[in-house]
């Protein structure tokens, strides 16, 4: 993709940012399903980052950047900083690869890429359909749509519960930059509140399936089924039917490990699924 850089850069300096955003893990990953087929690992492991003084990344904050040939311009300062919008995510497709802040993108960590804010910096964001918030860092450029404001690792779209569907409203509240926590921010006004304000600790799923595909016809859905079941494999019987879409789906299993086990063997048969924590 096309990207340009403020004139007047020294050449080595120039040709390393140029790098650091052409390494840009995001972009806008959650719809196009790229989750974790074939790398193991628990989205549920990595703790939230505390609020610190962290040093703006040395190539990742340019004064403005073009993408698509769109020009952004990042911000001064994230003080204050609240926005609301869509949220998709990104996982296998561009792990190990190197973000905007030059560090190698983990799906299993909680961060995030945004198209101005400086970075990094941690933020508190809430899915405004369910009212799961969590910290993470955002550290990546992007997602470059016009519809979307935040791109989340896997790690975190699974636990905003985000993963599954592609993409949902957030709140994006950056924290203040300090050594001292600041106490959890209850969910918007707008969201129903549960009885209490939600906890993602307590949300860690109990079940693990792999959905290996989803029809708009019962009877594909059911064949499909079928012949899975034929082989040998263990098909769920509670796969919801969801905005017209029939399911299939293999488990449960008890944890993500044992879920990512079966899934390499599956794709080892040329059977590729996407893994689904409930």
């Amino acid at each position: 993709m096309s990207r340009h850089l403020p004139r007047g850069w020294p050449l080595w300096l120039a040709l390393l940012a140029a790098l650091a955003l052409a390494g840009c893990a995001s972009s806008g990953g959650g719809i196009e399903r790229d989750g974790p087929p074939r790398i193991a690992g628990d989205p549920w492991a990595a703790a939230e980052p505390e609020p610190a003084v962290l040093p703006r990344s040395r190539y990742g904050n340019p004064e403005q950047y073009e993408v698509f040939g769109k020009r952004y311009r990042v911000m001064d300062s994230s003080a204050g900083f609240v926005q609301r919008g869509n949220a998709s995510w990104y996982g296998q497709k561009f792990h190990g690869r190197r973000t905007s802040s030059g560090e190698p993108f983990d799906m299993f960590a909680l961060t995030a890429a945004h198209r101005e804010l400086p970075i990094p910096v941690i933020a508190q964001v809430t899915n405004l359909n369910n009212g799961r918030s969590i910290r993470l860092r955002i550290n990546d450029r992007g997602p470059f749509h016009d519809n979307r404001v935040l791109d989340l690792s896997w790690a975190a779209a699974v636990r905003l519960g985000v993963a599954e569907a592609g993409t949902a409203p957030v709140e994006i509240v950056v924290l203040p930059q300090s050594r001292t926590p600041p106490p959890r921010r209850e969910p918007p006004a707008r969201v129903p509140p549960p009885a209490s304000a939600p906890d993602t600790a307590a949300l860690r799923p109990s079940r693990y399936y792999l959905q290996s595909g989803a029809f708009r016809e019962a009877t594909r859905a059911q064949s499909h089924a079928a012949e899975l079941e034929a082989m040998g494999y263990p098909v769920a019987r509670d796969a919801p039917l969801r905005e017209g879409w029939f399911r299939v789906w293999l488990g449960p299993w008890p944890d993500a490990p044992a879920a990512q086990a079966a899934q390499a063997a599956l794709e080892r048969r040329q059977i590729p699924t996407l893994l689904i924590a409930q």
